[in-house]
């Protein structure tokens, strides 16, 4: 079975903050009527932007929902005050082994949990977390809050996807007013939150047959139907929905373009973005990479223990299998479940199978080096057999040929990493939108995964974008609104915005890169360039192994 662009499934053996600035909110504040709630948000003084926080948009998956679909939420009588941000879904980290190994079992029942085999529990700060955690945000710009819901018109709207691995982040990392404030307050913004790790992306059999593959990606579904049904009541264009996501945030972005087969009805949205599209090898849901289990006491009804065991002791398996993989890769990601993902994505867009008109993709210069264990000491050859184990000797000797030319063992395991699961899934996206895609590529040093970020969520880790020059940013950030507000990145609602014509990707397999010179006075370096040609080749052959 070819091992890349599929995703890890799980074989199931069971026994058993940010803050809004200055934000008001009182009688005075707008009030939405949703039919099953009303929320009542708060104005930002300063800026005229009225937020409404945590709005729920489905049922608690809690009990017989735990592992199943997600449910419209049920009626909710009074106002409800959509002030606080929302508790983050429950979190875990990623692979530390050096070496892949044959996974323990991680044993537990509906008693107290004995303690071992169990790591001491990350660090956590506000928000708090909960399995009650699919909600989202909207933002809405000064004066766009209709009296009554549009029925025509509308501004566009950003739906933004966080990443994290599937296993991390939450919707009060992003500040959605930052996404108003870049597009001159011409787009309606909403942030939403969905379940991640084993709660989200629990695989095997026993999940297809009584519960919901990839709960996580139909969480997104649900929330992206929401927006079709309720978001003209914030004055948004449900006809001109737009969803962005970073690194799994993007992957998610790439799995809803091929649903269904790419042919998802109704359409939920117009177009897409992409920022460092993350694509781990997406196996069938019951492969036999990896095999996860999970003892739950004598129970002959395996997903029924799992649903009625404490919440707590659940997570605690979620972090403890998740650190058991190899370095940096992930235990709970999406599956092909034959469905929703009918087959390994690379297939559906290499039909040009696609939801969605149009694509924006993004990427940072040096994408692998953030995954690699500075450690590492395994050769190119025992690399890449550890991270994609469905590879012939004949297809691992290939690849690590392919990338020999690549300095040490280390930037070798970066390339490999960064082409295979971040950089060639982008440029399989392209392909599939040819004639009708953007490239771009973030380059200011170091230009690692995830340095992107903060130059379109200005304040995302509490402090200014390093490269801190206002021409850049608006070159940067404005792209991205402006695509997701025309459909086209050469429409400017900006006059300074400095950013060159640019054209679509196919034409001359030209992207936009977004630098600065070299000094202590840098200056921005917005240009495009051609594509690689050794990057089109490797991607190329990473090509053949999925297809």
């Amino acid at each position: 079975m070819p091992p890349f662009l599929r995703t890890a499934a799980l074989t199931l053996l069971v026994f058993a903050s940010l803050t809004p600035s200055l934000l008001t909110a009182n009688s005075s504040t707008p009030i939405v009527d949703l039919g099953y709630a009303q929320y009542q948000g708060s104005v930002d003084i300063n800026t005229n932007i009225t937020s409404f926080l945590s709005i729920r948009y489905a049922a608690p998956p809690i009990g017989n929902l735990r592992f199943s679909a997600p449910q419209p939420p049920a009626n909710i009588s009074g106002v409800q005050q959509a002030t606080e941000w929302p508790s983050m879904c429950y979190q875990s980290g990623v692979g530390t082994n050096t070496t892949t190994a044959p996974v323990p079992i991680y044993g537990f029942n509906k008693r107290e949990r004995d303690g071992t085999n169990v790591p001491a529990k990350r660090a956590t700060t506000a928000p708090t977390a909960s399995e009650d955690c699919l909600f989202l945000n909207v933002w809405v710009p000064p004066g766009q809050l209709p009296s009554e819901p549009l029925t025509t018109g509308g501004l566009p709207v950003v739906v933004w996807i966080h990443g994290g691995g599937y296993v991390a982040g939450y919707a009060e990392e992003f500040d959605g007013a930052q996404l108003l404030d870049h597009s001159d307050n011409g787009v309606v913004a909403v942030v939403l939150q969905y379940r991640l790790g084993v709660f989200g992306f629990l695989s095997g059999n026993e999940v297809k047959a009584d519960g919901a593959l990839n709960a996580g990606l139909l969480d997104q579904n649900l929330a992206l139907q929401w927006v079709q049904k309720n978001i003209a009541v914030f004055g948004g264009d449900p006809s001109k929905v737009t969803i962005w996501g970073e690194s799994a945030g993007a992957g998610s972005v790439l799995q809803h373009i091929v649903a269904h087969g790419g042919n998802t009805q109704p359409p939920l949205f117009k177009a897409g973005i992409t920022s460092s599209t993350f694509l781990p090898s997406q196996y069938s849901y019951n492969d036999r990479v990896p095999q996860v289990y999970i003892s739950c006491s004598s129970s002959a009804d395996t997903l029924a223990c799992l649903r009625a065991a404490n919440a707590t002791i659940l997570e605690d398996a979620n972090e403890y299998l998740a650190g058991t993989a190899f370095w940096h890769t992930y235990v709970f990601v999406p599956v092909v479940d034959g469905t929703f993902i009918v087959e390994r994505p690379s297939v559906t867009l290499a039909k040009g199978n696609v939801n969605g008109d149009s694509l924006l993709a993004v990427g940072n210069a040096h994408e692998g080096p953030h995954f690699i264990n500075p450690n590492e000491t395994l050769s190119i050859t025992e690399f890449v057999a550890q991270l994609f184990p469905d590879l012939s000797l004949i297809q691992v000797q290939q690849a690590a040929y392919l990338y020999s030319e690549f300095g040490s063992a280390l930037e070798q395991a970066a390339e490999v990493y960064g082409d295979s699961i971040l950089v060639c899934p982008t440029y399989f996206l392209l392909q599939a939108f040819e004639g009708r895609s953007w490239k771009g590529k973030f380059a200011i040093p170091p230009a690692l995964h995830g340095d992107d970020v903060p130059y379109y969520f200005n304040d995302y880790d509490g402090t200014a974008p390093p490269y801190n020059n206002t021409e850049f940013i608006n070159a940067f950030a404005e792209s991205f609104l402006s695509f997701a507000m025309f459909g086209d990145v050469n429409t400017k609602f900006d006059p300074t915005n400095i950013t060159p014509y640019w054209n679509e990707y196919y034409i001359d397999e030209t992207e936009m890169i977004f630098n600065q010179t070299e000094g202590n006075n840098p200056q921005p370096v917005v240009m495009p360039i051609k594509t690689n040609l050794g990057q089109l080749e490797r991607c190329a052959y990473v090509l053949t192994l999925c297809s």
